[in-house]
């Protein structure tokens, strides 16, 4: 039978290529007619691989759990955070809002309750954070080599030049009034960040873990990426642009 579909010679070959052909529109036809339930499954488990796809190496969005980056951010947001920019070898710059896991215990006492089913399958397509994921949302105020300095009320100067930063929770003061949180003059080694929460007096970031293994400083392998937009709700939506304060940052030389 093999040989007479090849043949051009053989008539009856002519008839087993009809075969052949009435045999695909016939497929053609079952296809089309197959139930929409039976299709329902493949159709799922191509969308959950390609929100994998994306989550791991696109964008992926956060909730933010606390008030510690108002008012640029308030508890309860998403956010999309781009995680493409760090595989090219991009590290992150000053006034960058970033994402980043847990450096040295930061969130040690922070209780986290388990999560239900609906919240594991939302984690898994990257509408919400993987409650096991230790992260926490920022602002980037120096990068290695920055010298970081705050004395009392502020302002906060990087390499001498002190920064306008609108985006302080208002009423806060730019470091803070206690003892850790006023005054600090740090260098940042290279492949580290200094970061800031913008609820000056409501975050525990770098200013509070200088006597941690990193002296407060986050390790540049441990970002996740760089917060981009605030996604929902509808009502938020914005860009999360680096301010232009910190384009007027001279570079260490």
């Amino acid at each position: 039978m093999d040989h007479r579909i090849r043949s051009p010679r053989d008539g009856r070959a002519v008839h087993g290529r009809g075969a052949v052909h009435m045999g695909r529109a016939g497929t053609r036809r079952s296809r089309k007619n197959r139930p929409f339930w039976v299709e329902l499954p493949l159709l799922i488990g191509v969308a959950l691989v390609l929100a994998l796809l994306i989550k791991t190496f696109l964008v992926q969005a956060f909730s933010i759990p606390s008030d510690s980056m108002q008012n640029t951010l308030q508890r309860g947001d998403r956010v999309l955070v781009d995680k493409l920019t760090p595989w090219f070898g991009s590290e992150p710059e000053r006034g960058e809002v970033i994402v980043f896991h847990d450096p040295s215990d930061w969130l040690a006492n922070v209780p986290v309750d388990p999560p239900n089913t609906v919240q594991k399958v939302l984690s898994f397509v990257g509408v919400m954070p993987s409650a096991e994921e230790k992260d926490l949302i920022k602002r980037v105020i120096g990068i290695g080599g920055d010298t970081v300095e705050c004395e009392g009320d502020g302002p906060v100067k990087v390499n001498g030049t002190a920064l306008d930063e609108p985006y302080v929770f208002p009423g806060n003061t730019p470091c803070s009034d206690d003892e850790n949180g006023g005054r600090f003059k740090v260098t940042v080694p290279d492949g580290k960040i200094w970061v800031m929460g913008d609820h000056r007096q409501a975050s525990a970031d770098s200013r509070y873990h200088q006597d941690d293994p990193n002296r407060g400083m986050v390790p540049v392998d441990e970002v996740v990426g760089r917060a981009v937009v605030v996604a929902w709700p509808i009502g938020r939506w914005a860009t999360l642009p680096v301010p232009e304060t910190f384009k007027n940052v001279p570079n260490k030389p």
